[in-house]
């Protein structure tokens, strides 16, 4: 007879703290997504060129950089609830100004305040559920919020389309104003419903953000403060008070209070660490060519240019780029499911190899397809579609959330907030070249040899997670520690 204690029911409460923190998961999907198909409008209406348009693209990225690298400093000062209202509000106030922008310019500039508060978000609302969620769902509560990015995009991807649908039947609408006798909210509806039709489409694709971003704002306001942080400032009896609307009890509590001051007895010391100690240096540089190898799959390619790659691939109609683009986002959620299932039952080696091989042979038949001559050939077409979606089952089973998972392994205790910010910041700063220079490279070197490109890298990645990153399936953070602080090569730190 097994004496292992029922798992204990979790409360609705830790439901509630999950989704609402996973909202910034959704806003930092909605806003990866939503360019996507924005940028077919926002040429046509600003009359830009395609390097303004990786301009328009990559200034929220750059922007996420500067957020990511700033919310180690506002965690610590402001708290964790706080950094993430506060990313909410300029969530919201971000996508309003992106959809009131005058000229191209503006709309850099609100881009980039726009991605402040990706940054922001990116960094601290998975910190902020690892330290207040129970043991028995942490992972969940985790694994829900890289999955809310997946649908974030998707819904963007959705409202584009729907949006472009509208914009394209040019519904006829009344005359709006009060020279016109409407009333308030009739002159607002209808000028609301005027910017869906010709050149606002853009605008409100890029604007309806702010409506989760206020809800996600309103919904932080109920949320309890992470209770390390409350015992990182001395402030142990509120974080008891936490843990007691979390329905723990008192064993638990006192379990919790006291694993949290055994780890905040380690002292953060990165930027010394990283001077003083070649091994957690070396830990640093392989975080932080994991997530440029993330980027450099060409995943955001696909993500920010779909549509274009779509007109490519001979799909004309701006329709038919666009619910390519949905098919792409749906893919792209459903296939997440793979990792999840398979982690820490295969490995993270074997699914990562497994999806270097997808990605890389996929690019190559893109590649090949364009090659080969799509346009006017249907058959092709099709074919370079499908192998569009191909690469993202790829990418999303592997790379997309199997590289935050080895990140957040890899560093010492000691140095773990340094080292995660580099290769956060890392993975903005590839994702921000990779987002700007797509457009000029199939300027350049053609469709064709671009994808054989980023094919072509996939086949390097292979060798790199061959010769240089650690299989951790099943090794505790304190062995991989040990591991590396004693000299052994990487690949053997999982050992």
């Amino acid at each position: 007879m097994s004496n292992t204690p029922p798992a204990k029911k979790v409360g609705l409460i830790v439901y509630f703290i999950g989704f609402t923190a996973a909202l910034a998961g959704l806003l930092f999907g909605l806003d990866i997504g939503v360019i996507s198909g924005a940028q077919i409008y926002i040429q046509r209406d600003l009359n830009v060129s395609d390097q303004m348009i990786e301009w328009i693209v990559s200034a929220l990225l750059w922007g996420a950089v500067a957020g990511a690298l700033a919310s180690g400093v506002l965690c610590n000062k402001l708290g964790r609830r706080r950094t993430i209202m506060g990313s909410g509000l300029l969530f919201a106030c971000g996508s309003i100004f992106c959809a009131v922008a005058p000229d191209a310019q503006m709309l850099i500039v609100a881009r980039f305040a726009l991605g402040l508060a990706v940054g922001m978000a990116s960094f601290t609302a998975p910190l902020y559920l690892a330290e207040i969620a129970p043991q028995s769902v942490r992972g969940g509560m985790i694994s829900m919020y890289q999955l809310m990015i997946t649908i974030g995009i998707l819904v963007a991807f959705l409202s584009d389309t729907l949006f472009a649908g509208v914009a394209e039947k040019q519904i006829p609408l009344p005359e709006w104003g009060a020279e016109a006798g409407h009333h308030d909210a009739l002159y607002f509806g209808s000028f609301v419903l005027s910017l869906a039709t010709g050149d606002g489409t853009w605008r409100l694709m890029l604007g309806m953000v702010a409506v989760p971003a206020l809800i996600m704002f309103a919904g932080v306001f109920f949320l309890p403060e992470s209770p390390r942080w409350l015992l990182l400032n001395g402030l142990r009896q509120q974080a008891e008070s936490v843990f007691r609307k979390l329905h723990l009890d008192d064993a638990e509590i006192a379990a919790e209070v006291r694993a949290i001051e055994d780890s905040v007895k380690i002292p953060q010391k990165g930027w010394s660490l990283f001077f003083e100690n070649a091994a957690f240096r070396r830990a640093v540089f392989l975080g932080i060519g994991l997530q440029i190898c993330q980027q450099l799959t060409g995943i955001n390619v696909i993500m920010y240019y779909a549509p274009r790659i779509f007109g490519m691939a001979g799909f004309e109609s701006t329709s038919e780029q666009l619910w390519g683009t949905v098919i792409v986002g749906l893919t792209n959620v459903l296939a997440t499911f793979i990792a999840i299932a398979f982690v820490d039952r295969l490995g993270r080696k074997p699914i990562m190899y497994a999806g270097f091989v997808v990605m890389g042979l996929a690019l190559l038949a893109v590649g090949g397809l364009f090659h080969s001559g799509v346009e006017g050939n249907p058959t092709l077409g099709y074919a370079a579609a499908f192998a569009l979606l191909l690469f993202i089952v790829g990418f999303a089973m592997s790379a997309g959330p199997i590289i935050w998972v080895l990140c957040s392994e890899i560093y010492p205790l000691a140095g773990r907030d340094f080292g995660i910010t580099c290769s956060t910041g890392t993975n903005w700063i590839a994702n921000a070249i990779v987002g700007m220079t797509f457009l000029t490279l199939v300027q350049g070197l053609g469709p064709g040899n671009t994808f054989l490109l980023y094919g072509a890298m996939n086949v390097l990645f292979i060798i790199f997670f061959l010769f240089f990153v650690p299989e951790t399936k099943g090794v505790s953070l304190e062995q991989i520690e040990k591991n590396l602080m004693s000299g052994k090569r990487l690949r053997e730190i999982g050992r």
